[in-house]
């Protein structure tokens, strides 16, 4: 999830999808708010659905993408658990390991 994110456009889909809330957006409505080609817009939902990040919903002819805040918040959860727990700032640990202080 975190790599389907680290691209700036999916970025940017992501923050407007989650801004939307669960209405969520038609792809062409994602792609005209971003001016991104329609191919590319595709691109990148399809990615970021690959991902466990949209969740997508077919009405008449067009596809409405939202934010899977299922997965997002377990996402979250998952970096609060295994990377804010330690008593040490991580900076500190890695100095340790390569002898700086």
């Amino acid at each position: 999830m975190l790599g389907a994110l680290a691209h700036e456009t999916r970025l940017g889909i992501f923050r407007l999808l989650v801004r939307r809330g669960f209405a969520g957006l038609a792809a062409g409505d994602v792609a005209t708010r971003l001016t991104l080609p329609a191919a590319t817009a595709s691109f990148h939902l399809a990615f970021l659905k690959r991902a466990g990040l949209l969740v997508a919903r077919r009405e008449s002819r067009n596809i409405f993408y939202a934010a899977d805040f299922k997965n997002m918040t377990a996402l979250v959860g998952f970096l609060q658990e295994n990377c804010c727990v330690d008593e040490q700032p991580l900076i500190q640990i890695e100095r340790k390991k390569h002898g700086k202080r």
